[in-house]
């Protein structure tokens, strides 16, 4: 007589009287059959993500220009779940502004170390780039585009609407040394000009030259952090 006893995910064969002509036989279909009334798939189980999930981590900026300047939006971070480093966090941006001060095009979009000035015209209390490790250096063209906190360009349309959907392996909103959510915080910094995505002399303005937008990055709603 055979007996499968299932426990989880592990399944226990228990012999008490079989000859020992087709034993594996018998197990196999014994056991398979078992497996198979039961219900059970062996369909391997699909990965997931945090993107629609009502406990995933999340942080979120709302973005502001200058007083008078029309520059306004909101960005969305979400730290997705999966195999470090990769999937990261999801950055989803919409900043609008009047197009002749929100010019049509690429505009630099980074991610900056400091928060404790919070964000006020000219944005420099927000320090350069953030850049984590031994070897940082936040100066904004410097070791640009490496900094931990550079990221893909705002893309501006003519009516002055800009947008921005990446996910980043550089960072996390959870503990940890690559966090944004350290003591001293982040910003998100929105530039002038574009990111030429090189490195270049200090001031040289490769990274997107003046700031013209800020905002300053805190937890979302219903994140578990």
């Amino acid at each position: 007589m055979l007996k499968c006893i299932t426990y989880g995910r592990e399944t226990m064969n228990h012999i008490t009287s079989v000859p020992a002509t087709g034993v594996l036989l018998l197990l196999a279909w014994a056991c398979g059959s078992g497996e198979r009334s039961a219900g059970r798939s062996t369909k391997p189980a699909e990965s997931t993500s945090a993107v629609g999930n009502s406990e995933a981590i999340r942080a979120r900026a709302s973005i502001a220009g200058a007083p008078g300047s029309g520059i306004e939006g909101v960005v969305r971070l979400t730290e997705l779940e999966g195999n470090f480093p990769a999937p990261g966090v999801r950055i989803e941006a919409r900043i609008t502004g009047p197009p002749a001060t929100f010019t049509p095009g690429r505009h630099g979009f980074h991610i900056h170390e400091k928060a404790a000035g919070g964000c006020v015209p000219p944005f420099t209390s927000a320090g350069g780039p953030l850049d984590a490790g031994p070897a940082g250096n936040p100066d904004p063209d410097v070791n640009h585009p490496y900094h931990t906190g550079d990221i893909p360009n705002l893309m501006v349309d003519s009516s002055g609407v800009g947008t921005l959907d990446a996910i980043t392996s550089r960072i996390t909103l959870s503990r940890g040394p690559l966090s944004i959510m350290d003591e001293d915080a982040s910003v998100f910094i929105v530039h002038g000009n574009p990111d030429q995505g090189i490195s270049g002399a200090a001031k040289s303005g490769v990274s997107g030259g003046p700031r013209i937008g800020c905002g300053v990055i805190g937890m979302g709603p219903g994140s578990t952090r």
